[in-house]
């Protein structure tokens, strides 16, 4: 349980690092576009790492074809809805929006995979995402521009907000079955770089058919500079390497709700990475809505 806990929290680091390098590429091409370019470029890694290190021996093909749903449901619908969101609704909404997941997984888990939770593990979930949560109903403090105060260019909307929140909720809904989905095969003993590799290869090649559909754009466009290119590549090997194959090592020890909860944990690590990086602190109700989250990570760490 401890490395299930231990990885549920690495992968949740890794998306909110991710989340930070996201916000520009998926700006400059486009969340599909971005989606696509990645993939291929964390699929092309995986893949070699899985042959080197032998993890396609822990695959047959009935595992292979349920981790290849999996990919289609959480990372190709569940992640083109996230960073559509993304795009619309800035980093700091996506995330606490996107941490929904946790109570979604824990529900299918139970309804589907039978997974029970303990009652002080259930309140530990039922705290983390009332924190994360609590921090969507408070701005970020504004930024001094020396006539009066503007909020930083991330914290913008674009569209409607109803719109990227309903999106983002899909998106949950989306990363919830899809690891509902893989948990029995990872408990069963799959590779996790593997078993990446399988849902990454999966999801590019679904995007990448979507690209030839009449009245689909396939390439990148005039935003794809050498700086945005780096980008997605370090935020491939972050956020879809590194961040899915933490998540579905701790989906092959732990329970599917329990995971999910630890690796939504990405709003109180984003937090101070946002006042870092744009130099604009949270506001108080972001600040009160982790300590919170704080307190069900440790209900649900120490059960």
């Amino acid at each position: 349980m401890l490395t299930a806990n231990l990885a549920a929290l690495g992968a949740a680091l890794c998306w909110a690092a991710s989340g930070l390098i996201a916000i520009g590429p998926v700006r400059a091409i486009g969340s599909v576009a971005f989606n696509r370019l990645r993939m291929s470029i964390v699929f092309v890694g995986t893949a070699l790492a899985a042959t080197l290190l032998g993890g396609w021996q822990t695959l047959d093909l009935q595992g292979a074809a349920i981790l290849a749903l999996s990919g289609a449901v959480g990372i190709v619908m569940g992640d083109t809805a996230l960073f559509w969101a993304l795009g619309r609704i800035g980093p700091r909404r996506n995330s606490v929006i996107y941490a929904t997941n946790a109570p979604i997984t824990a529900l299918l888990a139970w309804a589907v995979l039978g997974e029970a939770l303990g009652p002080w593990t259930a309140v530990g979930i039922a705290l983390v995402t009332a924190g994360v949560m609590l921090a969507i109903f408070f701005r970020a403090s504004p930024v001094p521009n020396g006539t009066g105060t503007v909020p930083h260019d991330w914290e913008s909307v674009r569209g409607r907000l109803l719109v990227g929140v309903g999106a983002c909720l899909i998106a949950a809904v989306c990363q919830a079955a899809g690891s509902v989905i893989a948990r029995p095969v990872m408990a069963a003993g799959a590779d996790p770089i593997a078993a990446a590799a399988v849902r990454v290869g999966m999801s590019g090649l679904l995007l990448f058919a979507g690209g030839l559909l009449p009245g689909q754009r396939f390439g990148f466009g005039p935003g794809l500079t050498p700086r945005i290119f780096a980008q997605i590549v370090v935020n491939g090997f972050i956020g879809l390497g590194l961040g899915m194959t933490l998540l579905l090592i701790g989906l092959a020890h732990g329970n599917a709700g329990v995971v999910a909860t630890l690796s939504a944990t990405s709003p109180v690590l984003i937090l101070p990475m946002l006042w870092v990086w744009t130099r604009q602190r949270p506001g108080a109700g972001a600040w009160a809505g982790a300590i919170v989250a704080v307190l069900g990570v440790a209900l649900i760490v120490n059960r």
